[in-house]
């Protein structure tokens, strides 16, 4: 069985490789593909017609994963989620796919780090060394952070004045302890990824 992820970064994004990542932890033995759209403008009114074809290709079903907040946010227009999984659905209806089709939408709130702050045991594990053990507090409802990237930029900072940088940091993060799946789904978004990746069904 075949899963497509479409993302709006980059072809190293983080958001692509921690869920490449958990995908196959989660799926074992689905091979997974994934698209890249570079930002929420390209996501918001390309991701149909890629998630067409990759249904066209044999992909059992399509997971459109996106962050609520943006990059670079805008403090005069706040992004609403209720907008933009009205464009995504717009965008899946120009492309010919019925509301029934195969494809599901996973937003982020707010960020990727949202979903590294609930491991806080790996976060500490790899900013620990044996002679400087890390403590990182743990976080029960990490969607209600509203700036999770700048918190990870907190530990990392604290920790060892480092620079986080996702593209490098996040997977590493999240791979640096076994993953806890319990405290992973405090997040909500988590919940509904494991939830839909695990309602995907096909040859």
């Amino acid at each position: 069985m075949t899963i497509g992820l479409i993302f709006e970064c980059g072809p190293q994004g983080a958001d692509k490789q921690v869920c490449e990542y958990l995908a196959a932890l989660l799926k074992p033995g689905t091979r997974i593909t994934s698209a890249t759209l570079d930002n929420k403008e390209n996501l918001l009114r390309d991701a149909g017609k890629v998630a067409a074809q990759m249904l066209k290709d044999g992909c059992a079903c399509v997971l459109i994963v996106w962050d609520l907040r943006p990059a670079w946010p805008d403090m005069k227009n706040k992004p609403c989620r209720h907008d933009e999984r009205q464009a995504l659905l717009s965008s899946l209806k120009d492309a010919g796919l019925p509301i029934t089709a195969p494809v599901h939408l996973i937003c982020i709130e707010q960020e990727l780090e949202s979903w590294l702050l609930a491991c806080d045991q790996a976060i500490a594990a790899y900013l620990s060394t044996p002679a400087h053990p890390y403590h990182a507090k743990r976080v029960r409802a990490p969607d209600a952070v509203q700036q999770p990237k700048a918190a990870m930029v907190k530990h990392f900072k604290t920790a060892h004045n480092w620079r986080y940088e996702d593209r490098v940091h996040a997977i590493r993060v999240l791979t640096a302890a076994a993953l806890d799946l319990k405290r992973m789904r405090r997040s909500v978004s988590f919940a509904r990824f494991e939830s839909e990746l695990a309602g995907c069904v096909g040859g």
